[in-house]
């Protein structure tokens, strides 16, 4: 009986250490931007490159980039960032078969629990920059559309880069969705921003960010 209170205290324990760990490290940087896509290099060689090149353009600018700290488009943004002379900060899950951290980071930190993390992703930026990959890439970008839609969350920038990738789950999301069950409301896709090139995403965040 005493073995299992303890090892429920340490399981309350552990992941609350890590809350306050992670609001301590993201509570560092007053203007931020976090940067989502495939851990992969499996896309298009344009992907990584635009990554690279926006988070550089930003950090310019006066913007913290964060990302999941690992590799593919996660890398290239802090590459960007990194190079550019910005804060480059990486916020990564320990994994059994070990995902390690790029090189390009002014800071790290890993999570032993995914929704800490989740937390500390959702809570840490000005706007949410979305490239493609994979269900975790979908899975961040519903996890805080749904927190904005419902009010839990103040109205940020959430920005989807590349309308081929992007263009048939906005389709599905308009005809299906919408259209087909009345299951959102129109205005809610209004809640994300579709773009196509560095420029058209920079110039959006500029003009809907308080630098």
């Amino acid at each position: 009986m005493h073995l299992q209170l303890k090892q429920k205290r340490l399981a309350i324990r552990q992941p609350l250490s890590e809350f306050i760990e992670g609001f301590d490290i993201i509570s560092r940087y007053g203007l931020a931007v976090s940067f989502f896509g495939s851990a992969r290099t499996s896309f298009e060689s344009d992907v990584y490159k635009h990554a690279e090149e926006l988070a550089a353009r930003l950090a310019k600018k006066g913007f913290s980039v964060i990302t999941g700290g690992s590799s593919g488009v996660m890398q290239a943004a802090n590459k960007g960032a990194f190079e550019s002379g910005g804060v480059s900060v990486g916020l990564n899950i320990n994994l059994p078969d070990t995902q390690a951290f790029n090189p390009y980071l002014t800071e790290q930190f890993g999570f032993d629990h995914f929704f800490v993390r989740k937390v500390m992703l959702t809570y840490a930026s000005e706007v949410y920059v979305y490239f493609p990959g994979g269900f975790g890439t979908l899975n961040e970008f519903f996890e805080i559309v749904t927190l904005v839609q419902t009010k839990k969350i103040r109205k940020v920038p959430l920005i989807l880069f590349g309308r081929e990738y992007w263009g048939p789950l906005l389709s599905f999301i308009e005809k299906v969705l919408y259209e087909k069950h009345t299951a959102i409301n129109k205005e809610d896709m209004n809640l994300y921003k579709l773009v196509d090139s560095v420029d058209e995403a920079y110039e959006y965040i500029i003009a809907n960010v308080s630098c």
